[in-house]
């Protein structure tokens, strides 16, 4: 039986309303809610650390923000919507009320969008970086040389909540920092924010590559007998875009591990100021460099990684230690250093926990300004939420020790606080860095024998 015009009309609105619906759920992401924070800072990343300093240089209430961490860290957030422009959650107060908060960022233009897409088709390791779920700042600094701004800066931030506040309040600041956590995770969140979901960028990303890669229609010419022929491609072109050449053999395979060293045979006698051993190690220090480079160049988005700062003579001297090349080797490393062989492993430890930077907060040899002194002390003053315990710190520069305790918290160039603890006479590096200074001194403090005073 035919169908009546109103069922057809019915069945449309149906597949429109289906379509349309769909086409939202692809532009909203919900990520469940994570479980509570203690112990922990709330950003691994650096992309996750931008977030949150954005957060803390657009607040103008500090107190709101110490409030809303505590929020965050007792697992007050609930699941996380995240669609173009805006994050929102429902966030427990303090009595238990729940409150919807949102906290919006500015979408991208269609305009921008593809300035955007162009530029993460020119670099072909930006789209892999995306796919492992890493955000390199070579990303990030081509998109601002095209005029475009991915992470959040000061002011980006707009908090709204059903509380009232016209501020950040303690839900909107709880609910960003637990984004940050989130952004760790999935930076395809930042972008979902910024207007252009998961699968619809890659979609996107990959009709842009294939319609890079199809040749171009090309004129014809005359050959010698009057017949028609094709004009050809430019070999550079041709070259550039992949086309009209066979394909490229793989990679060789990868190393498995540095090959062994030959034994240096110098007869009876070695020649005047050749150290074997010290020899011995550098080369198989020398093998397992290479091994490590080749790697580092076959790993997707090798070419978009910022490249490091070169070593100065200590601080290789400092990496080479770390190697554990014997006490004969170390103790030459040292002298010829013109430090003592337990400066030397103090500044081992340092770079074990995080390399140079680690190692120019272990010889302070920055030195912060007043303004960074005071954000430094904002911060410390921040990390304890009310009612928690907070020892009593003596301030020296950019170094906090705690009064009756073997433990010190130093702020590095970085923005990052590093745990300290004595050893002897001499301050030694207790742990990886943390952005949260709370965090640090718990490291710094454990296992202390001397119960810090409270305040």
């Amino acid at each position: 039986m035919p169908k009546t015009h109103e069922e057809e009309y019915d069945e449309r609105e149906e597949r429109e309303d289906s379509t349309e619906q769909a086409g939202v759920a692809a532009r909203e992401k919900v990520f469940a809610p994570l479980p509570p924070a203690q112990g922990r800072g709330f950003a691994r990343t650096w992309w996750g650390q931008t977030w949150l300093k954005a957060l803390e240089d657009t607040a103008l209430d500090g107190a709101q923000l110490k409030q809303g961490r505590k929020y965050a860290r007792h697992g007050a957030v609930g699941a996380v919507s995240v669609r173009p422009g805006r994050i929102t959650a429902v966030v427990l107060g303090a009595d238990r009320t729940p409150y919807r908060a949102d906290v919006l960022l500015r979408e991208l233009e269609e305009e921008e969008w593809d300035r955007m897409l162009d530029m993460i088709v020119d670099e072909a390791g930006h789209i892999a970086a995306l796919l492992d779920r890493d955000m390199p700042p070579r990303l990030v600094e081509d998109a601002a040389e095209v005029g475009l701004e991915l992470l959040p800066g000061i002011g980006d931030l707009d908090p709204e909540c059903a509380c009232g506040a016209w501020d950040h309040c303690p839900h909107s600041a709880a609910l960003s920092y637990q984004m940050a956590r989130l952004l760790d995770e999935d930076p395809f969140a930042l972008l979902l924010m910024r207007g252009r979901g998961e699968r619809e960028l890659l979609d996107a990303l990959q009709e842009r590559s294939a319609a890079r890669a199809a040749p171009e229609p090309h004129s014809s010419s005359s050959a010698p007998d009057g017949t028609e022929e094709e004009a050809g491609v430019d070999a550079a072109e041709a070259f550039a875009l992949g086309t009209l050449l066979p394909p490229l053999p793989g990679p060789p395979p990868l190393v498995r591990e540095p090959g062994e060293i030959a034994a240096l045979d110098v007869g009876t006698s070695a020649a005047p100021g050749v150290d074997i051993d010290a020899l011995t190690f550098l080369a198989s220090d020398a093998a397992a460099r290479a091994r490590r480079t080749l790697t580092e160049a076959e790993s997707p988005g090798h070419g978009s990684r910022p490249v490091p700062r070169p070593l100065s003579a200590w601080e290789d001297a400092v990496r080479l230690a770390s190697g554990h090349p014997g006490r004969a080797v170390t103790a030459r490393l040292a002298q010829g250093s013109g430090r003592s062989e337990r400066e030397l492993g103090a500044a081992v430890r340092a770079w074990e926990f995080g390399g140079q930077e680690a190692l120019a907060v272990l010889d302070e040899t920055w030195s912060p300004s007043s303004a960074d002194l005071e954000r430094a002390a904002a911060r410390l003053d921040a990390a304890w939420a009310d009612g928690e315990e907070r020892p009593r710190l003596r301030a020296a520069g950019a170094r906090w020790t705690a009064v009756g305790a073997h433990a010190q918290l130093r702020y590095g160039p970085d923005g990052l606080w590093w745990p300290f603890r004595k050893e002897g006479r001499s301050w030694w590096p207790a742990g990886a860095p943390e952005r949260d200074p709370a965090a640090a001194l718990a490291v710094a403090l454990a296992g202390d024998e001397e119960p810090a005073e409270v305040r």
